[in-house]
């Protein structure tokens, strides 16, 4: 089975980088459901894509992700989610109340454990499937005003150790990692960051790049990034000459 047998789900496809990762993987061959909770902004992003289809639905909702799920798979089998949705409030911690800080990690954490839970188990009865959890560093280098944005993502890098922990061993060709976009110029970005469409095209390649090997991987933008080495395991590697052979997207990868 190729991912691209059946459809991918991206989640947050409204705008921003979900849309331009819906079209550059309809680009790529994909049939994909753009998910989000504007039916206005999804039906722009498949306007002149008729590989993209736009799905009503709350990630923060687990019975509307397990519908939005169904309703896939009565179209053809689940191969691939991009848990891409989030938001991003920007507010000083003394601005914040406990409602509003749980509302942020209801989508930035909940919501990629629902979409998860939902996409994985006609994954897990096929035995296949890709699920690439968007992610950054907010959680090792906090920026001021986004206290409920770095603890979220944070915990939703333990999430995808916590299913690779679960399933790597069981189901290898459920192929799971994260992926960094870096900076961009979009509505949660910067001015001037990078075009959510340049970075797109990283993630498609390496949301479509089957390969066990990647479950737990994390890349950033276009290259893999190292796992954390002790400082003993770091001198046994300059003393033995050994060199890690990290990955790069672009470069026959996918």
């Amino acid at each position: 089975m190729k991912l691209t047998d059946g459809i991918a789900l991206v989640t947050g496809a409204g705008g921003g980088l979900g849309r331009e990762l819906a079209r550059a993987l309809a680009a790529r061959g994909m049939r994909v459901a753009a998910l989000g909770r504007s039916l206005p902004g999804l039906e722009e992003t498949a306007a002149g894509h008729d590989r993209v289809f736009p799905l009503l639905g709350d990630v923060t909702d687990a019975e509307a992700m397990r519908a939005a799920v169904t309703r896939i798979e009565g179209e053809a089998p689940l191969t691939l989610l991009i848990n891409n949705a989030a938001t991003y409030p920007r507010r000083d911690i003394l601005d914040e109340t406990g409602e509003s800080f749980a509302e942020t990690v209801a989508v930035n954490l909940g919501g990629t454990v629902n979409a998860t839970r939902a996409a994985l188990d006609p994954m897990v009865a096929r035995g296949f499937g890709r699920i690439l959890n968007v992610a950054t560093f907010a959680d090792v280098a906090p920026l001021a005003g986004a206290s409920a944005y770095s603890v979220s993502k944070g915990a939703q890098r333990i999430f995808t150790r916590a299913l690779v922990a679960d399933l790597a061993d069981r189901f290898p060709d459920i192929v799971i990692g994260d992926w960094m976009p870096g900076m961009l110029a979009t509505r949660m970005g910067i001015p001037d960051g990078l075009p959510p469409e340049k970075a797109a095209q990283w993630g498609a390649e390496l949301a479509l790049w089957h390969d066990p090997a990647l479950t737990g991987t994390v890349f950033e933008m276009d290259r893999e990034i190292p796992p954390p080495r002790s400082l003993k395991g770091r001198l046994k590697d300059r003393l033995t000459g050994q060199r890690a052979v990290l990955r790069r997207l672009g470069s026959g990868g996918g």
